[in-house]
């Protein structure tokens, strides 16, 4: 089954089971990928969580379901979810603007959000150049915090992260203890559990080292052998980095024959003016 295919796949799958109660590990499995790939992807593509697209879209139904028919607000607030009638009209007035009674009356608008269809539009005009490397395992050293995916704490914290290395000069010392083969400060992702809607992962700031001896202030991880497509980004930070994941999967992945595999993905970063508008930096995506 091809990349656009297994997330669509995904896609009718919580279309289909929007009423139920719906756990993120069983959508991933559908796409076949890990919670926190799937969460990933799917954020790179839509721009919202996969929970945020599940609450848009009940709650889509549910203002179509308070205008064509007499159900009860309380009716309707435990279809779709709720534990109380408040939290419902509360949610309902968040996207929509309006109360579930004024719907009622043909008093203001609704806000419709459509079910996703994963299209292969007619893109790729500018050329993506990327390479195909096969490696062996190898060690990283830096610096690592957990987080959770659950309300995006992960997209606040990671930023204060890279803040706080770069004003204590961290950053500069990695780029002093990099002899590997990958030339740059890393920024890795590593998922460690799941449950329900939240994923923990270890957020890494690190560099490739080749030797036993780091220093003490530092921990030290495995990267596993893997197949890696490694893209070029060229562009200022940060607007650089986002823009390519996003033209990676929306347009090389459903045009490959390649899937993104559950492992570790890397972004590299050189020592260069981070702000400067041919800066080279890349992406390591394991595939398979």
């Amino acid at each position: 089954m091809g990349w656009v295919e297994s997330l669509q796949k995904a896609i009718d799958y919580m279309e289909n089971n929007l009423l139920d109660e719906i756990s993120i590990e069983s959508i991933a499995k559908e796409a076949n990928v890990s919670v926190f790939h799937f969460q990933r992807i799917f954020m790179v593509l839509t721009d919202i969580t996969v929970g945020d697209y599940i609450r848009r879209r009940r709650l889509t139904l549910a203002a179509q379901e308070l205008s064509h028919s007499n159900c009860k607000v309380i009716d309707l607030a435990y279809k779709y979810g709720y534990e109380t009638p408040e939290a419902f009209t509360k949610a309902f007035r968040r996207q929509h603007g309006i109360t579930p009674s004024e719907v009622r009356k043909f008093q203001g608008k609704l806000t419709s959000y459509n079910r996703l269809m994963i299209q292969v539009n007619l893109k790729g005009a500018e050329p993506m150049n990327y390479r195909i490397v096969e490696r062996d395992a190898f060690q990283v050293i830096g610096l690592k915090r957990e987080y959770s995916t659950a309300n995006g704490e992960n997209h606040i914290g990671i930023p204060q992260f890279w803040n706080e290395i770069n004003a204590k000069g961290t950053d500069q010392e990695l780029f002093s203890l990099n002899n590997g083969q990958i030339k740059g400060v890393l920024g890795v992702c590593v998922d460690t559990s799941s449950t329900g809607s939240e994923t923990i992962i270890d957020y890494w700031i690190a560099t490739e080292h080749v030797g036993e001896e780091i220093p003490s202030t530092f921990e030290k991880m495995e990267i596993p052998a893997a197949k890696w497509a490694v893209f070029e980004v060229i562009g200022a930070m940060p607007d650089a980095m986002p823009k390519a994941w996003k033209k990676i999967f929306s347009e090389w992945f459903p045009s490959s024959h390649y899937k993104p595999a559950n492992s570790p993905q890397l972004e590299v970063y050189s020592d260069e003016d981070p702000f400067k508008h041919d800066l080279y930096s890349e992406i390591w995506i394991p595939v398979k």
